[in-house]
Parts: C-alpha cells; sequence; structure tokens
C-alpha cells in the first residue's frame, strides 16, 4: 500500500514538473514584459482585473476603435478615451500587441497549439490582437493581402473559441452512451 502510493505520487510529481508547468512557460506576448514609461503600468498591462473593467472593455470595443495611417489604435469616444483604463488599453493595442500579419500568423500558430486555456491576459490581448485584424483586413491593397490578414482573423477565431470550449472540448467526437 505504502509503495503503490509512493509510486502514485512520484508518477503525480513526473506529471506535474513535465506537462502543466509547460502551459504556463508559454509567452504568446513577449513584448508585455517590455518595460515602458507611457502607462501607470510598466510591465505586463492588464486590463481586466474585474467584472466592471471586463465591462470596461466591451465599452471601448462597442464605442468604437479607430485605426489611423500610422497604425495606431484610439478610441472614437473623447469621455472614455479621458479615463485612466483608457491609457492601459493605448499601451496594450499599441505596444504590446503584435501588428505585422507574420506575427500575428505566428501568434495564431502558436495559439493553436496551445495545451489548455489562455490565461487572462493572453485571452484579452488575443481578442485585441483579434480586433486589429478585423479592421486591418479591409484596409488591405490586393485581394491576395485581403486573404492573407482574413485568414490570420480565423485563426486567432478558432483559437478563442477553442478556448472558450476548452473544458467542454473533447477529441474524437461526442461520448454517447
Amino acid at each position: 500500500m505504502i509503495l503503490e502510493s509512493c509510486l502514485l505520487l512520484l508518477f503525480y510529481n513526473c506529471v506535474e514538473g513535465n506537462f502543466t508547468s509547460k502551459w504556463q512557460r508559454v509567452v504568446y506576448f513577449p513584448s508585455a514584459h517590455r518595460i515602458r514609461r507611457s502607462s501607470a503600468e510598466l510591465l505586463n498591462p492588464v486590463l481586466q482585473r474585474s467584472v466592471p473593467e471586463v465591462e470596461l472593455l466591451y465599452e471601448f470595443l462597442l464605442s468604437g476603435v479607430m485605426l489611423n495611417t500610422d497604425q495606431v489604435m484610439t478610441l472614437q469616444d473623447p469621455e472614455l478615451s479621458s479615463l485612466r483604463k483608457a491609457t492601459t488599453f493605448h499601451v496594450i493595442c499599441n505596444d504590446v500587441i503584435p501588428k505585422t500579419v507574420s506575427d500575428i500568423r505566428r501568434l495564431g500558430a502558436k495559439l493553436s497549439h496551445a495545451q489548455g486555456p489562455l490565461k487572462r491576459q493572453d485571452f484579452e490581448r488575443t481578442l485585441l490582437t483579434m480586433a486589429y485584424t478585423a479592421m486591418k483586413t479591409p484596409k488591405s491593397d490586393t485581394g491576395h493581402q485581403q486573404k492573407i490578414w482574413l485568414d490570420s482573423l480565423t485563426e486567432l477565431f478558432v483559437a478563442l473559441r477553442r478556448d472558450l470550449m476548452f473544458p467542454y472540448h473533447k477529441e474524437g467526437g461526442s461520448d454517447q452512451n
């Protein structure tokens, strides 16, 4: 009995050390860990820490976001732009999320191999990257570029959908007894 318990604990420790820690080590947004002086949060800015902040993010996106010629995202509503959280939103949208199609495709590929649910800040940044990609797609010059941006948008959508369905997602179909 003691030997079985020790073997079980050893197996659990091996699984815990080799697999679950890898889920936590993946860095999807390396620029979030760079120190910046333009925000109150110098390192790893996060917009949503509570339910009211999630609602505020929804309000930011619903009120409208503009993408200017320099690829800078700004809020359309001046009242919302004056909020303290709008500064964090601005930093995340303009300094943290990827802006080039190759970086966004790389992010989509990393997310497609994610083994577990995303952290809250990674989900938020992926959502904002998806919003940026959705704004950038119709502004593409050629049909080929538009298709590439659309493919990137689809990859991000599939990754977010898979993350939202993670606890219920079963490989190989449904179990019917």
